[in-house]
């Protein structure tokens, strides 16, 4: 080997040796650095003699990678629940509590067994009323702040949007420089490390699945295979406007092709609208449309069986004296429609004393089969002979008065009692109501498939149906035709798109129910909107379904305003309905009424869609859910985090910077360098020696 030879291997050697120290102080000055991959650079010996030195390269393991994008996904959605669903229940307060749901139930029956007594019947009146409006106040703001929790999640979807927006014209950018790099031969060790800081922080929004091309691209995806990134970029859209509201319907998120500014341009033509997308974006979207809306709709529930309890025991008893006129709520009925009633009623007038002046029983059960509803009130009339009239307005609402004004009118259950859809005549009309709501008549329909539907052509109701992870599976808009019935409601659901993951059918209290298929448990029904009005009376087919709407029933309820404003209007006495005319029927002092007020609390409730159970049950059943839910959101982020934790520690141990292993690899550099230095001394002393024999 000629002298220029060995200068020429020396020298190279000096250059490895400075390159792997460049690439070895880098590590170090990184060593704290998250996410960074330690750089190694490739030497390689040369067929003449000397070494080739290539670009610094990561050492990294892409399967490494991907596993900690996985797990980033899954902490992300596990984060955000586990954030939101501890909040929701703090909201119920905590197990016991007076202040809590349960607690308020509790204090509502023993104001109720209080009034049974006889003494302070007007203060008892008091209490008991007060009672009730605190409960159903507590409802309301704990319906209020869910709504609020919604509007922050809404929020916060929002500017995760932003955020995933944002990472992926990062990531497409970087793209572009690692690409030309790789074909510049040059380093993508950095262009590389910041695109895997991105993706890994996507990854935490919504689950993604990241494949490497081979000029040094990556392509990514949703878990659900929706393309985010591959030769074009594109963007997330989220176009909702006021995001201090919560809304009953939210806009999917659809994607939009990025133009030539990365802006968002065309729509793609595909969307992400279910939980399933994984990630906090996913997580975000199923408390979204699944989580609070149910919960909502269960608060709702609560209240509609409060005031189902309530009204049922009030409309059995009256005052004393009794009331110159009970007026009830819309109904939605006409007086062109089925009575619907079986069993017997009571309707008559007393005196300021309690004397029965006149009364009239009416045995629905022995009227024609195709008796109206106007029939009925004909018949109480011709039986009251003018000392009382009984009457229907537009909306469904019945009033009935006394002739005179110092008279007053009573309604009481017959034997057997009266009854349609699991209301007696008075409860189905809400004449002694203790709690109303002005969308909901508090009351199942008792609706027959051959009942009048009462909607017209060009009335709509829209009507969603999405899984238990807050994904849509099918909507339809519900489009009856004048003239048709109920029953007709009924095939025109089961034939559309929603009766593929279910049936519709109708329950004998005249409800609408729908059984998800086995496939798709936990599917529930919701109605963004609806423009039916049945009749006329302004009654829609979301207050008569009883699919959905018990959250609306809640916005609007309320004590009865008049009996609000005078506690004394509380109805706790019995009507003798074996009195004869001229005959005390009522008793001053009497509370024997509000018996039926215990028993009523105490006894089973229905619930609509939420079944039936005791009403502190279903209270405690409400609170407790919460907190279990909370609870396995605060394990699965438990677990999430553990998961993750452990695949960052693994692909750090490949990939990361190791200052013992650095500082060992720092010497042998070191003396690399040296011997290279010392072996070109040596070249130069020959060459000097050389040049001194020829002189």
């Amino acid at each position: 080997m000629s002298l220029n030879e060995i200068l020429g291997t020396a020298v190279s050697g000096l250059a490895a040796s400075q390159a792997g120290l460049r690439s070895v102080s880098n590590n170090i000055a990184n060593v704290n650095t998250p996410g960074y991959a330690r750089e190694k650079t490739a030497i390689t010996s040369n067929a003449y003699g000397g070494v080739s030195i290539g670009e610094p390269t990561r050492v990294a393991d892409r399967f490494l990678e991907e596993t900690v994008y996985r797990r980033a996904g899954d902490t992300g959605q596990a984060d955000v629940q586990a954030n939101y669903t501890s909040r929701l229940q703090a909201l119920l307060g905590t197990p016991g509590d007076a202040s809590g749901l349960p607690g308020r139930i509790d204090a509502i029956s023993a104001a109720a067994i209080d009034l049974t007594g006889t003494a302070g019947a007007t203060q008892k009146k008091a209490v008991f009323v007060a009672a009730v409006q605190d409960a159903i106040g507590g409802l309301k703001q704990t319906q209020a702040d869910t709504q609020a929790l919604a509007s922050d999640v809404a929020g916060d979807l929002s500017a995760s949007v932003d955020r995933a927006n944002v990472l992926l014209k990062q990531i497409y950018t970087l793209n572009g420089t690692v690409s030309q790099a790789q074909g510049q031969g040059r380093s993508t060790a950095a262009a590389s490390d910041q695109r895997n800081s991105a993706i890994e922080e996507l990854s935490g929004l919504m689950k993604v699945t990241v494949r490497n091309q081979s000029d040094g691209r990556v392509t990514i995806e949703t878990s659900n295979g929706t393309a985010l990134l591959d030769d074009r970029l594109r963007q997330l859209s989220y176009p909702v406007g006021d995001q201090a509201a919560a809304q009953s319907s939210y806009p999917a998120i659809t994607l939009r092709f990025a133009d030539g500014d990365l802006a968002a341009g065309a729509s793609t033509g595909e969307k992400i609208d279910t939980g399933t997308i994984g990630g906090k974006i996913g997580g975000l979207v199923a408390l979204r449309d699944q989580t609070l809306p149910a919960f909502q709709e269960k608060l709702g529930a609560l209240f509609t069986g409060l005031a189902g309890t309530l009204n049922a025991a009030s409309n059995a008893a009256t005052t004393v004296p009794a009331p110159n006129s009970l007026e009830g709520h819309a109904t939605g009925l006409t007086a062109g429609d089925r009575l619907g009633f079986t069993g017997a009623a009571t309707f008559a007038v007393t005196d300021a004393s309690g004397k029965l002046v006149a009364k009239t029983s009416l045995d629905f059960s022995t009227m024609s089969a195709n008796a109206t509803v106007g029939d009925a009130l004909s018949a109480i009339n011709a039986g009251l002979n003018g000392a009382a009239t009984a009457s229907l307005d537009a909306t469904g609402t019945l009033t009935f008065t006394a002739a005179a004004s110092g008279n007053g009118v009573v309604v009481a259950q017959g034997t057997p009692a009266s009854d349609r859809g699991g209301a007696g005549f008075s409860q189905y009309f809400g004449l002694n109501d203790v709690v109303r709501s002005d969308t909901s008549p508090l009351v199942p329909t008792g609706f027959t498939a051959g009942d009048a539907s009462g909607f017209a052509t060009g009335q709509t109701a829209e009507i969603d149906l999405r899984d238990g992870n807050g994904r849509m599976l099918a909507a339809h808009v519900l489009t009856p035709a004048t003239g048709g019935t109920v029953g007709d409601l009924v095939t025109e659901l089961n034939g559309s798109d929603l009766g593929q993951y279910g049936s519709f059918a109708l329950a004998a209290n005249g409800r609408f129910q729908f059984t998800p298929k086995a496939s798709v448990g936990g599917a529930a029904i919701s109605i963004p909107s609806d423009s039916t009005d049945r009749l006329g009376t302004g009654v829609s087919f979301t207050a008569l379904s009883g699919l959905t709407g018990a959250a609306d029933a809640l916005t609007n309820g309320a004590v009865r305003v008049d009996l609000a404003g005078d506690t004394r209007k509380l109805p706790v006495a019995t009507f003798d309905a074996s009195a004869g005319i001229g005959r005390q029927a009522l008793g001053t002092g009497d509370t024997s009424g509000a018996t039926g007020l215990v028993n009523a609390l105490a006894g089973t409730t229905d619930f609509g869609t939420g079944g039936k159970a005791a009403l502190d049950t279903y209270a405690a059943n409400l609170v407790s859910s919460a907190g279990i839910d909370a609870n396995q959101a605060a394990s699965r982020l438990s677990v999430a985090s553990a998961s993750q934790t452990d695949a960052i520690n693994r692909r750090d141990n490949f990939s990361g910077v190791n200052l013992d292993e650095e500082l060992s690899q720092m010497v042998v550099l070191q003396n690399s360098y040296s011997a290279a230095a010392r072996v070109i001394s040596t070249a130069s002393q020959m060459y000097d020696t050389l040049l001194n024999m020829i002189k």
